[in-house]
């Protein structure tokens, strides 16, 4: 990084630097000075709320209107990427600068997650509880599926994870990771028998699939489950159930894929970005994130909640808006083989 981020007109995105940076620019004091920004907007009850910058700069009025909001546990959430986020930041930071107030702070990161957890093994959006749809079950942008891929860095003492977690909170961590699979295997969902995939969120007493917003509605994702996907491959010794979860969603990626199509984003006549479907006979294949759950045929969706099944039927600030296709299944079809290998 020759960049500074302090100071720089166009700063990066805080999940850039996060993951993006060098080891060399974690040791720099702009790590150090930024961890401590991250540590103050870390709430007393251990999580972080989410779609904040915190890389920066602050002035002494924000930092004490941060300092306020401490004791607020309102807002903590793994959404985009919230929380496990800040966690790996510290992790990399503490690598190179290690100190007692960033240990502190990552264990209590550790012990909020694992509170946040219901019984049944899922994780909400928000913790403490957000009235609506938050409480489901989230698998939506791999919210569930990036703590339990932090919780397994650390029971598998991978060398990422640079502060060292005692064993009280490590066999809590096992038991939280064992949890979250079991909730993955028992919400995977059975199409006439068969297992496929799943929702991008699952009702947190049924299990069922279940709807988020208006046009997020029950269906079979080709996106989130993807992330599950690979989270089960990577699993050292899997169980028979994990096997079978894994060989029943390849089978499901296989059947569901669409070929000689792409997407493309065009400007239409008054010059606003649009997107469309063409015919090609190059294109990779894609993946509806959205599929009916009885057929898995693909649909699309208006803010009104009504189902499409033309993706030019539904308006243009959703078309352009929102990701209706997905290439990430690809990476787990990529992976099989040596999966199949590594585990019979």
């Amino acid at each position: 990084h020759t960049s500074t981020f302090f100071g720089q007109s166009k700063p990066e995105k805080w999940r850039d630097i996060i993951y993006k940076s060098s080891d060399s620019w974690y040791q720099t004091d702009e790590a150090k000075q930024i961890a401590e920004q991250v540590l103050l907007y870390q709430r007393e009850i251990g999580g972080w709320p989410k779609n904040i910058e915190m890389h920066l700069p602050l002035a002494e009025i924000e930092k004490n209107e941060i300092l306020q909001l401490k004791k607020d546990p309102k807002g903590c959430t793994i959404d985009n990427g919230a929380t496990v986020q800040e966690l790996e930041f510290l992790l990399r930071v503490y690598a190179f600068h290690p100190n007692d107030q960033i240990k502190f702070s990552f264990l209590k990161g550790l012990l909020y997650l694992i509170s946040a957890q219901y019984k049944n093994g899922g994780w909400p959006q928000f913790y403490p509880l957000k009235e609506g749809y938050y409480s489901h079950i989230t698998y939506n942008d791999d919210a569930m599926v990036n703590v339990l891929n932090l919780f397994q860095k650390i029971v598998n003492d991978s060398d990422t994870v640079s502060i060292v977690v005692g064993e009280d909170i490590k066999s809590r961590i096992h038991n939280s990771f064992q949890k979250g699979i079991v909730c993955i295997l028992k919400t995977q969902y059975r199409q006439n028998g068969v297992l496929t995939a799943w929702c991008a969120q699952h009702d947190q007493e049924t299990l069922e699939p279940i709807k988020a917003r208006a046009y997020e509605l029950p269906s079979l994702s080709g996106r989130e489950s993807s992330k599950i996907t690979l989270l089960l491959m990577s699993i050292e010794n899997p169980s028979l159930e994990v096997k079978q979860a894994v060989e029943a969603a390849v089978a499901w990626f296989e059947k569901t894929k669409i070929t000689g199509i792409a997407v493309e984003t065009v400007l239409d006549s008054k010059g606003i970005e649009d997107k469309i479907v063409v015919q090609s006979l190059e294109a990779e294949p894609l993946w509806a994130r959205f599929m009916e759950l009885n057929d898995n045929r693909p649909f699309f969706c208006d803010r009104n909640g009504k189902k499409k099944y033309d993706f030019a039927e539904i308006s243009q600030e959703r078309r352009s808006g929102y990701g209706w296709y997905t290439n990430q299944p690809k990476e787990v079809l990529k992976r099989y083989d040596r999966w199949k290998q590594r585990v019979y």
